[in-house]
């Protein structure tokens, strides 16, 4: 097993510089919160009262993020589709937003066609491709994504710049200051967990050494309900491992009567419980009854709190912590965190299928 504490194996284990990525991940979300800023929507956008945002894998979560941050305090529908037609709902005061990052995502260009022979509004996110040719050519507002990497690296141009739109169309207040101290707390938790921090004061190295060899299952409430999914997709790509999340209260309805079979699992098993304080007083409760069945039936698992004082910092410290803790479980398991090389090859014959299809995020 790579001793994490050992700078070479992040060379050996790391060609492509996903390290990089996280360590950038701050300076990229501030970079993109001004830019989305500064594009401008049509006058005509102001009337939606509907946001669907298209998209699939890590080009679709800013959509889930958003949407959880937003809810509590917007009237207005927010909706992420992952689907190759769009929703009946679709009418003149929809905006659609179509978020791809390679811009050939084909379930996100299949739905976005329909948008275009619509009357919705519409507008698209993306490095290029095919999605930004049509968006151009039919004269559509076009946020250009500028950082080169995985979709799933670009978190900052898939999630802050939807808070920006949103609060052009008084979908929310201002964001400002929360977005900037968000990121500032995203810069302080990257001295505490980043590479060179010895794995006994880094807590997100010593989780990883917790899940090595287990199967994950994350569990969130509230608006850290997609900071799960997120944890899960990102130990799914990045760490190469099975990994699965559900959500409080419903999992008390369920998942925990499923504790106790089989008993071969209990010891490849290991549960992880974010937590922040921002959630409803019964659900924080529900996560402390949660705790003592996990107990109860010898099952590992870990408290995983939030940091920051706004919802925004608190969710984007989960997820930050979620994003190393993936990218050290893939070195503990000696492997690239970067290829995707299952999705390739569905891609390979999803093309193979029918011929002009392709998808990537």
């Amino acid at each position: 097993m790579a001793d994490l504490d050992d700078a070479k194996v992040y060379q050996r284990f790391d060609p492509e510089n996903m390290l990089e990525h996280l360590h950038g991940l701050p300076e990229q979300c501030r970079t993109a919160w001004y830019k989305a800023r500064g594009l401008e929507l049509p006058s005509d956008y102001a009337d939606v009262d509907k946001v669907v945002v298209l998209g699939m894998g890590g080009s679709a979560i800013g959509g889930d993020l958003v949407r959880s941050l937003l809810a509590p305090q917007s009237k207005s529908f927010i909706f992420v589709n992952r689907e190759y037609d769009l929703p009946a709902f679709i009418d003149e005061k929809t905006l659609v937003i179509a978020s791809s990052y390679s811009g050939n995502t084909e379930e996100t260009l299949s739905a976005f066609s329909q948008a275009l022979k619509s009357d919705c509004k519409k507008m698209a996110m993306t490095t290029g491709g095919r999605l930004k040719t049509l968006a151009e050519d039919a004269g559509l507002p076009v946020f250009n994504i500028v950082i080169v990497s995985q979709p799933r690296a670009a978190l900052g141009y898939s999630f802050i710049p939807l808070i920006a739109f949103l609060q052009k169309l008084d979908f929310a207040e201002d964001k400002s200051t929360e977005v900037e101290a968000m990121v500032k707390d995203l810069e302080k938790q990257l001295e505490e967990i980043k590479e060179t921090v010895a794995t006994g004061s880094n807590r997100a190295k010593e989780l990883a050494l917790k899940l090595h060899n287990r199967i994950v299952v994350i569990y969130g409430a509230g608006i850290i309900s997609e900071v799960a999914r997120r944890w899960k997709t990102q130990i799914n790509e990045n760490s190469k491992t099975w990994a699965f999340y559900e959500t409080l209260p419903e999992l008390n309805h369920n998942a925990v009567v499923g504790y106790q079979f089989p008993h071969e699992l209990y010891s490849k098993i290991y549960v992880v419980l974010l937590r922040c304080p921002s959630l409803h007083p019964r659900i924080l409760a529900r996560y402390e009854i949660t705790n003592d069945l996990l107990e109860q039936n010898a099952i590992s698992h870990k408290f995983v709190d939030s940091r920051g004082d706004s919802q925004l910092s608190q969710m984007m410290s989960l997820i930050y912590l979620g994003d190393w803790v993936s990218y050290y479980l893939a070195i503990l398991n000696d492997t690239d965190p970067t290829p995707v090389k299952s999705i390739d090859y569905l891609k390979k014959r999803l093309s193979e299928a029918q011929k002009g299809g392709e998808s990537n995020d």
